[in-house]
């Protein structure tokens, strides 16, 4: 099945952390043909398992399902939606942004603000959050009717194709992530390999990495590795600080990957002539590489980051080629461990 056309649904579909139920459904669609069992645990992460000839280790592939998003908190006198934020949705963007409030039934709106004549020179007072609101074109009233307090908002932005391979739309971090994972599993559908594969979709990953949390303790993985997204470059960042789009996708270096996960990953490239591009990090990485990492008795993790543009806006953009080169490097490191003892490669 078409992995376009996956992302794209996905991209089409709400789900903002917390909220991700609506992906359901897609992700079994397209990944059951190449599964042997698909699971949702209690904080609703999906586990699509892959079973190994051997089932000599657990290695565990991760990418979050969720997005950022908006939500509800009061409806006042004039029939104005005033609302705070879902993870870190960059409040310069959002003035102007059409919007559909999920409550009842979908509302389409805007988010209306002051126009310039009138602010006095203070524009960037006028796009804080807290002074921005969305207008529907119903009465107090009629909202109360349809809307309450805590209904989720999303911003209404579809996937486009750009020149080069580009896409753009909201929700590349990171369901990018997520189909490069499905790449993975079809590449491995024709493969035979030693190790059990979880591909692990996680949920609020925007909200504090809780669904990397609960599902590693589920999983007891031996291996994770951890794909999200990592800053495209752009003119005005450095390129020491950033991806390049078509080079393939980052591998990190420090604290929060395993030496020998971070080798493993460069050697693996390099003998299957696979791009990829190196992200230094001396910390935690904000993904779901960190929890995973510490969880239990510790997880040998590294993180896999595809190169996107405009990051936290709802015009994130990046190469379809990483996706496909990230899915490539993914299955190509699980036929890795075909000829590598998995105790042996732990050990520092």
């Amino acid at each position: 099945m078409d992995s376009k056309i996956f992302l794209e649904k996905l991209i089409q579909t709400s789900g903002v952390s917390g909220h991700e139920d609506n992906l359901v459904n897609i992700v079994k669609e397209f990944f059951e043909p190449y599964a042997d069992s698909i699971t949702i645990d209690p904080l609703g992460n999906i586990i699509v398992l892959k079973k190994g000839r051997k089932s000599s280790g657990k290695i565990m592939l991760a990418a979050h399902l969720d997005e950022i998003g908006l939500m509800v908190k009061k409806i006042d006198e004039n029939g104005y939606l005033h609302m705070t934020g879902i993870g870190g949705f960059d409040q310069r963007v959002l003035p102007c942004q059409e919007v559909t409030v999920h409550g009842s039934e979908n509302l389409f709106g805007v988010i209306g603000m002051l126009p310039p004549h009138i602010t006095g020179g203070k524009q960037e007072e006028s796009i804080k959050l807290e002074n921005l609101l969305i207008d529907v074109g119903y009465s107090k009233k009629e909202l109360e009717e349809l809307v309450s307090v805590g209904d989720i908002v999303t911003i209404n932005r579809n996937m486009r194709s750009l020149k080069n391979n580009r896409i753009t739309g909201k929700a590349l971090d990171d369901r990018a992530g997520v189909a490069s994972l499905y790449e993975g599993i079809k590449n491995l559908h024709s493969q035979i390999h030693d190790v059990d594969v979880y591909f692990v979709l996680t949920v609020q990953e925007e909200v504090g990495t809780r669904g990397a949390i609960t599902s590693t303790y589920g999983v007891n993985p031996d291996v994770g590795l951890a794909v999200d997204v990592g800053f495209g470059k752009t003119p005005e960042l450095n390129t020491h600080d950033t991806l390049i789009l078509s080079k393939g996708p980052g591998i990190l270096v420090g604290a929060n990957a395993h030496p020998n996960v971070f080798k493993a990953l460069k050697e693996t490239a390099k003998k299957n002539h696979i791009n990829y591009q190196i992200e230094v990090a001396a910390g935690p990485t904000g993904t779901d590489a960190w929890p995973m990492q510490i969880t239990g008795s510790g997880v040998a993790t590294g993180v896999l980051s595809i190169p996107l543009r405009y990051m936290h806006t709802s015009v994130e953009t990046l190469d379809w080629r990483d996706i496909e080169t990230t899915g490539q490097l993914l299955s190509h490191f699980v036929m890795y461990f075909n000829s590598k003892e998995m105790e042996d490669f732990l050990c520092y």
